[in-house]
């Protein structure tokens, strides 16, 4: 499905008012009442960021942060090769922060395909930062995976783990699931600790997840322990905040 009457729609004139906020803001909110009012309906396929800049009268730029503003929103989806498209009325997926999950368990409760692609894999010498949340002395080195992670062929997350090698002597037995392959030599972690913040996209991310560069992602930290409380993981993980929540229960505390 494609836009009808783009010359008339796209035109400045039906768009922009001067002294009301910068070009790319203007044209993204007019894009964007036009999806809520349903003029645009899922799958519409806008025209190409070249197409949209001759037709709206602006330049590349200004179109390239209007659709980037429109697909953190969740409004438009854009795919390699094909374009971008308006979004259907898709659930969220919502990820409990109670419970220690890998993703590929996570998918597979949602009736979900995952599968990873292996980016890089071996061992290495530690990173402070691994040194430091994994216990690990200098002269040790630690297990690294990162894995492009997707559900039913979608990107969804790339995620950074390292392991002590001592618990992980051989990386490219990880295929799929880490917490599988740990599971099966005894190591799972029972307990971690998640830190969530956001962040935008660099390129080589962008382009993994199939997302326009600077968008604007989930950033997850976590650092896995065992039973007797040795770090055994340490993941780093760029998720994305379209499609994502991380949702957390609150109890009162009992001594309040």
């Amino acid at each position: 499905m494609t836009v009808h009457g783009q010359d008339s729609f796209f035109a400045a004139h039906n768009w922009f008012r001067p002294g009301r906020g910068p070009r790319y803001l203007q044209l993204c909110s007019h894009i964007g009442d036009a999806i809520a009012s349903g003029r645009l309906g899922p799958e519409t396929l806008l025209p190409s960021e070249r197409a949209l800049a001759e037709l709206a009268g602006v330049s590349r730029v200004t179109v390239r942060k209007a659709l980037a503003r429109l697909v953190r929103d969740g409004l438009v989806r854009q795919r390699r090769g094909a374009g971008s498209f308006v979004r259907g009325p898709g659930p969220r997926l919502e990820h409990s922060l109670s419970t220690l999950t890998s993703f590929t368990e996570y998918m597979q409760r949602r009736g979900k395909a995952s599968s990873s692609l292996i980016l890089n894999a071996g061992l290495f010498m530690p990173t402070p930062d691994e040194t430091m949340s994994l216990g690990l002395s200098p002269s040790e080195r630690v297990a690294r995976i990162e894995r492009l992670r997707s559900a039913d062929g979608q990107p969804m997350a790339i995620e950074c783990s390292s392991v002590p090698e001592e618990l992980l002597p051989a990386p490219d037995t990880v295929t799929t699931s880490l917490y599988s392959v740990l599971r099966n030599s005894g190591h799972t972690p029972v307990r971690a600790v998640q830190r969530i913040g956001a962040c935008n996209l660099a390129a080589r991310e962008a382009e993994l997840l199939n997302l326009p560069e600077g968008s604007a992602v989930l950033k997850i930290e976590r650092a896995g322990y065992l039973a007797n409380g040795r770090p055994v993981e340490f993941t780093r993980g760029t998720y994305r905040s379209d499609i994502y929540d991380f949702v957390a229960e609150l109890r009162p505390d009992a001594t309040t």
